[in-house]
């Protein structure tokens, strides 16, 4: 049976946004932040919290690029000018998350804490496990069709977590600093808006069941390492006295209090995401994302 986007798409039809002439097209946004004020606690109180959301600042930055690589590679194999289209948006969005996750990065490092030893394993991660390795041919093509399905499972989780931040009034209550919290919104309203473009890149380009679901376990399993590591590093890196003892113990008691995503997404999301007839554009609310993109004082800095 014939695969790919392009010829036998399998989407929910409930909010399925398909690749239309008239479609919302997915596009790099002109973002300015402004870290002047921000404290190493811009969650008061909740110094567990606040490293969890510095994971993203992080790990995000090396992932992403090597993402928009990935997809910039995979461009000549898209047929579909449609998805062509959002691919190309995709990439540049992808690019102005790095830049603004490293700026976040760069001013926690000026107030003493110490993110670049974690920073610089993330960063030789990803060259050596998600690079390209100089692979040719028919080698070539499958460490492609691989990455594509590894970054497509890695979106998944991005848009749940995109989702939750949108809808988490809890961190604006706890007096979340505004410029973090419109970072994390931001970038957030913009992975559930391209929540659907590298799942169908890499229908496109291959849509392997098999791979598919070996991607995907691969990807939770990776993720959840990163995210356990690097959070307990940032928490015992922290140089603030009083911050509070174990950090897993302090972690649970994060999620408890629902101000950070609960963890467990890396194991109840498979079953979703391996569902047969499962279409990113089933996740979150693109309204809502669109709204939240077009007030964003980074995004709209006139307003």
């Amino acid at each position: 049976m014939k695969r790919g986007f392009g010829r036998n798409p399998v989407v929910d039809p409930r909010g399925a946004r398909r690749y239309t002439g008239q479609a919302h097209a997915i596009a790099a946004r002109d973002v300015h932040f402004s870290w002047d004020g921000v404290p190493m606690h811009y969650i008061p109180g909740e110094p567990m919290a606040t490293h969890v959301i510095n994971v993203m600042h992080l790990v995000l930055p090396e992932g992403e690029r090597a993402m928009s690589n990935t997809l910039a590679e995979a461009l000549p194999l898209i047929t579909d000018p449609r998805l062509r289209e959002e691919v190309v948006g995709f990439i540049g969005q992808e690019a102005t998350h790095a830049a603004s996750h490293e700026g976040a990065r760069d001013h926690l490092a000026k107030l003493g804490l110490d993110v670049e030893p974690m920073a610089r394993k993330m960063e030789w991660l990803v060259d050596k496990v998600l690079g390209n390795r100089g692979l040719t041919g028919k080698a070539g093509h499958a460490w492609l069709c691989e990455r594509l399905g590894l970054f497509a499972a890695m979106e998944h989780y991005t848009a749940v977590v995109g989702e939750w931040l949108l809808n988490a009034d809890q961190l604006e209550r706890l007096g979340m600093h505004p410029t973090m919290l419109d970072l994390i919104r931001w970038h957030g309203a913009e992975e559930v808006e391209h929540r659907n473009v590298a799942f169908d890149a890499f229908m496109h380009v291959d849509g392997s069941y098999a791979r598919r679901v070996r991607t995907a376990l691969l990807a939770s399993f990776t993720l959840a390492v990163l995210f356990l590591t690097t959070a307990g590093h940032l928490y015992r890196k922290d140089p603030t006295p009083g911050k509070g003892r174990f950090w897993l113990w302090q972690l649970l008691g994060a999620t408890r209090r629902k101000v950070i995503p609960n963890a467990t997404i890396f194991v109840t999301e498979i079953p979703k995401y391996l569902r047969p007839r499962f279409h990113p554009s089933q996740l979150g609310s693109m309204d809502k994302a669109v709204r939240y993109l077009a007030q964003s004082p980074a995004a709209n800095p006139a307003r």
